[in-house]
């Protein structure tokens, strides 16, 4: 029976997930590392009229305007106010640039597939539909975010 368990997870840790994590609240989240453009510190945000809650404004980024995303309010958590680990993680979806506020960024990560399962039914306070896996970490739990069902009204 061990070896079987071996076995498996020889073939499954073939695959590596390389991940950004980030912090909202006491929760931690990871994307995919390649779509991930840039981190950067919070920059001034333009509001911008009629746009969706969630939608913080824009930002000027080298001379591209990007919408940004507040991920607290799009996953109905109470409001904070940005401090010095505040960032917004700069992610292209579908040819889009879009920026990401996340409460802080936390470390670039490399898990096998083989440590991720399914979202549990009712286990986050975050929409299941945003989420594609849960990571099992050593001494934590990571929440994988499908950024495009993230963005999607």
């Amino acid at each position: 029976m061990e070896n079987t368990h071996e076995v498996n997870d020889q073939r499954n840790s073939d695959e590596l997930l390389q991940l950004v994590s980030f912090n909202i609240g006491d929760e931690e989240f990871g994307v995919d590392i390649l779509k991930v453009q840039e981190i950067n510190r919070m920059l001034t945000i333009t509001r911008v009229p009629n746009a969706p809650e969630y939608v913080e404004g824009v930002i000027n980024l080298r001379g591209k305007v990007i919408p940004v995303v507040n991920l607290r309010k799009r996953f109905g958590l109470p409001p904070k106010e940005a401090d010095k680990n505040t960032r917004i993680i700069v992610i292209e979806l579908n040819g889009k640039t879009v920026g990401f506020v996340v409460d802080s960024v936390r470390e670039v990560l490399r898990i096998p597939k083989s440590v991720t399962e399914p979202p549990p039914a009712l286990a986050t306070r975050i929409n299941a539909e945003y989420i594609t896996a849960v990571g099992k970490l050593d001494d934590r739990l990571l929440t994988l975010l499908d950024m495009e069902k993230v963005l999607s009204n």
